[in-house]
């Protein structure tokens, strides 16, 4: 055999599950310490996706216990719809399987990567079966399952499928067993925290080896999911235009018309007249040479951009602030939800939040909180737009210090929401830096950068207004007594006066011993209208 058959011999084709097998990192299992974090990540996903495409108020179960020296079992069990038995082992055993990736729409998982990497992490490192327990409702009974992964075939391997009894009405129960770490524990903490901030629907709570947590909701509606579209004229490629067009059974007028989103009568008529193509042709029945030049035409006529308020969901500025509310304690906290803009035909929408004070940290650089489609991203964030926006900004004009970024008791937070976050990698950590989406980063933080300088230069004011009052208050009782000398008068009551230079609210109780009669005496030296609630104590015990 000479060396080229030899060579030949060797050449064999590999599955994806076999790729990813070899290449973990690229999915976020390149360390023990992460792969723990990912993996709930991944769980957590779907788990939210599931509730929130049923629209029932996500209630998640998140626990880990350390079963081994090094060896920890993830659980992670939802309220939403379940899983109908037949497809429960494609889904956890079986990479590059979903619903979502040929949809046009927001959603946190796509590629259908995700929960099934786990699951084969979890064979590579202890060959641990994961067990999946789902129901799809009352009348059916949970299943449950032993999954592993064939990864030469990229097929799951089925070790037990049996009928349980499960209290849960509905829902989803993954197991997961593998060497693992808690050293970033506090980065897992984290994680559940900021998702909690950016879906204050949920109800999630954490059992991480003995310590326990929750994060209640703080909004009771559940969230009206996004609806797939067609794909954009001008986000489409010749292989999909093609591919497209071999399999439809319509005319190319009417192809247009049905297969694109936006593309209406008056658009189609003008792209077909650029292309110098007949509107009753079979689409089926274009050449190659042909789709290249309706590809031009469609991506030069001016269509309007894809409908976002049916595609996209965000969070909204009000429930950002009750999320960060929830979490955190704030002397001031402002979100601002940009209107949706379009990068190469994809839809997405900025929305950012700023909040100061409070408990907040002041020494040292500011929180910066980065999203996607409601997912916290906590790795690479250099690698970001997001940060790249925030350092691009002065934060000096607003009245905060800097050092790359804002210093103080600030907390920025992010969120890009689209049908197509454009990732740096598969393992989802960090967002290109597309110009349209660093741009409207900028526009929505500036805006509420001037917010917080309104804020900050009055709590600076009220401040230096105060210390003066204090000043004057203090040295108002020698006045009074050094004037009554002087006039040989007593002594006058100087508290009416503290009170207006203080701007309080003065409250006297005066008692007439004659007829029992207790009258309320209130002065308001403030600049507003105040509300007060009054209390009467009463001696008597009845």
């Amino acid at each position: 055999m000479d060396l080229a058959e030899e060579l030949a011999a060797q050449q064999r084709s590999i599955s994806v599950a076999e790729f990813f097998e070899k290449n973990k990192h690229l999915l976020g299992f390149d360390s023990p310490t992460r792969g723990i974090i990912t993996t709930i990540k991944e769980a957590i996903d779907n788990s939210l996706d599931a509730c929130e495409e049923a629209e029932v108020l996500p209630d998640i179960y998140v626990g880990i216990k350390r079963v081994d020296k090094d060896v920890y079992r993830i659980i992670v069990e939802d309220n939403g719809p379940g899983i109908i038995p037949k497809q429960v082992p494609y889904v956890f055993g079986k990479l590059l399987y979903g619903s979502r990736f040929h949809q046009i729409k927001q959603s946190r998982g796509q590629q259908g990567i995700g929960i099934s990497a786990a699951v084969m992490y979890a064979q590579l490192t202890t060959g641990v079966p994961t067990v999946v327990i789902s129901r799809t409702g009352h009348k059916s009974k949970a299943h449950r399952f032993e999954i592993l992964i064939k990864t030469e075939q990229n097929e799951p391997q089925v070790l037990k499928d049996e009928e349980i009894d499960w209290d849960r009405m509905h829902g989803t129960r993954v197991e997961i067993e593998f060497k693992s770490t808690l050293a970033a524990k506090k980065k897992l903490i984290d994680y559940l925290r900021y998702t909690a901030v950016v879906n204050p629907h949920a109800r999630i709570q954490a059992d991480i080896d003995g310590e326990k947590y929750t994060y209640e909701r703080a909004v009771e509606q559940a969230i009206v999911p996004p609806k797939a579209i067609a794909p954009h004229p001008h986000c489409i490629e010749f292989g999909q235009l093609k591919r497209m067009a071999d399999t439809s059974k319509d005319k190319v007028k009417d192809f247009l018309i049905n297969g694109f989103s936006r593309v209406g009568e008056k658009s189609a008529d003008e792209i077909l007249g650029i292309a110098k193509i007949k509107p009753d042709r079979k689409a089926s029945g274009l050449t190659s040479d042909e789709l290249k030049v309706l590809l031009d035409a469609m991506q030069t006529v001016q269509i309007p951009p894809p409908p976002a308020s049916i595609c996209l969901s965000p969070i909204g500025e009000e429930s950002i602030v009750q999320g960060i509310d929830k979490e955190y304690e704030l002397d001031f906290v402002r979100s601002k939800t940009r209107k949706s803009q379009v990068f190469s035909g994809h839809p997405f929408i900025v929305e950012a939040a700023i909040g100061y004070g409070g408990k907040l940290d002041g020494d040292g650089p500011g929180q910066l909180l980065r999203f996607a489609n409601r997912v916290p991203l906590l790795y690479q964030q250099g690698a970001c737009v997001i940060t790249e926006a925030v350092l691009g900004i002065n934060w000096k004009l607003y009245n905060l210090s800097q050092q790359g970024l804002p210093m103080g008791p600030v907390l920025i937070l992010v969120h890009v929401a689209s049908t197509n976050v454009p990732f740096t990698s598969e393992s989802k950590d960090a967002i290109a830096a597309i110009p349209e989406i660093q741009k409207e980063i900028t526009l929505a933080l500036q805006e509420l950068g001037r917010e917080l300088k309104n804020f900050i230069s009055r709590r600076d004011k009220n401040r230096q207004v105060e210390e003066r009052a204090r000043a004057v208050c203090a040295i108002l009782p020698d006045i009074a007594a050094k004037v009554s000398e002087i006039v040989e008068k007593p002594v006058p009551d100087v508290t009416p006066l503290e009170a207006q230079i203080m701007r309080k609210v003065v409250v006297k109780k005066r008692v007439n011993n004659e007829t029992g009669k207790t009258e309320i005496v209130i002065n308001n030296f403030t600049r507003n209208a105040v509300t007060l609630t009054l209390y009467c104590m009463s001696p008597d015990n009845a």
